[in-house]
């Protein structure tokens, strides 16, 4: 009998594992699939505060920046704390890129349109500025996940963290109204507690529960180019736009140039936002607008071949506020989902907190506005 059972070996479900294992718990983790086989491995990885509100998200993005800074310590999943630059193409989009960053109170620097090209050489002409976000990083998500889950292995002594994977949950067990389990298709496991971490299948985790997260996919793609001789792309590059989108409730189809580099040599252009469920179908239209929104912010990939694309699925709240901590309608069960397109980034602070909860301790957030009971 372990002290947790995780739901999901993506990126969150791994640090809530990791964690948890550092706090002294013993772990199982749980996937009917590999390792970051569902949203973790369609990410970009990105670790961003430049495109979070003033709030609750925002301080959860600070904790998780630092958090994955020490984590980089051990290596092995390319973390490059490389930066962020977002554009403005008219004067009135910067202002409100400067006003938006002095609400944020994070590290910045205004960019007049004059030094865009000392931070990006191969950006368009014609744009009005920029804000430049030095926290801003960039990881591996499937390595991330991985290399979480064997330091945890590793590290926190024999046994603390197992990993179960092609095992898929049917249900919950349960003792009165606490749930003291889950029931799987290899039978009955037992736990103190379980985490929810089933990414943008959490609700469907959830409703096995008796209990309703309105957690639902939000599609995008993402474009790879051929590996590059010489990097073109210092940063990671975004327009305004996509500050608007990520926070946008519209179930339409949504694009914003957003281009980086990769240590691999290729550069990742996104990104698309849509609700059309689990369709996975490629959308050509939707490729073709975003290879144009990124040649028209750096013109030097015109004559850069893309090899692939991929696509995701987002887990989207209505709140957009993930969903971190015990529900108060089925105790034991905890949740650490809905972070939409922010999980890789905001990974480590919900394990964190999560293990602190855990163990009794006080956590170093206040949980209340991202709490599954605001949705009974």
């Amino acid at each position: 009998m372990s002290d947790v059972i995780v739901i999901g070996a993506g990126v969150v479900g791994a640090a809530c594992a990791y964690y948890a294992a550092a706090a002294g718990l013993d772990v199982t983790v749980l996937d009917r699939g590999p390792v970051a086989g569902g949203t973790t491995g369609a990410g970009e990885g990105n670790i961003l505060v430049s495109d979070k509100e003033p709030g609750p998200e925002l301080d959860l993005a600070l904790l998780s920046n630092r958090l994955w800074r020490e984590l980089a310590e051990h290596g092995g999943f390319e973390y490059e704390p490389k930066g962020g630059l977002v554009v403005a193409e008219t004067g009135e989009v910067q202002r409100q890129l400067v006003e938006l960053a002095g609400k944020q109170g994070v590290e910045h620097a205004v960019v007049p349109d004059t030094e865009l090209h000392g931070y990006e050489p191969h950006l368009a002409d014609g744009l009005a500025g920029g804000v430049f976000y030095p926290q801003d990083a960039q990881v591996q998500p499937m390595l991330a996940a991985a290399r979480l889950l064997r330091h945890g292995a590793d590290s926190f002594g024999h046994g603390a963290l197992r990993l179960r994977t092609g095992v898929t949950v049917t249900g919950f067990v349960r003792s009165g109204e606490r749930v003291t389990g889950v029931r799987t298709d290899h039978g009955d496991i037992l736990a103190d507690a379980v985490v929810n971490a089933a990414g943008t299948w959490g609700g469907q985790v959830a409703a096995l529960a008796g209990v309703e997260l309105p957690i639902l996919p939000r599609r995008g793609f993402i474009l790879v180019t051929e590996p590059l001789r010489e990097p073109l792309i210092r940063h990671k590059v975004y327009t305004a736009a996509y500050v608007t989108n990520v926070a946008s409730d519209s179930a339409d189809l949504e694009t914003s140039a957003v281009v980086e580099g990769t240590p691999a040599g290729s550069v990742l252009i996104g990104a698309s936002r849509e609700r059309v469920g689990f369709d996975r179908t490629t959308s050509i239209p939707v490729l073709r607008r975003l290879a144009a929104q990124a040649t028209a912010l750096f013109p030097v990939l015109r004559n850069r071949r893309v090899i692939r694309s991929y696509c995701g699925f987002r887990p989207y709240c209505p709140d957009h506020l993930p969903v971190i901590g015990p529900d108060p309608r089925a105790p034991g069960l905890l949740h650490a989902c809905g972070h939409e397109g922010a999980g890789i980034g905001l990974a480590p602070a919900t394990g964190h907190l999560l293990a602190q909860l855990l163990s009794g301790e006080r956590t170093a957030l206040d949980l209340a506005p991202f709490s599954p009971g605001r949705f009974a």
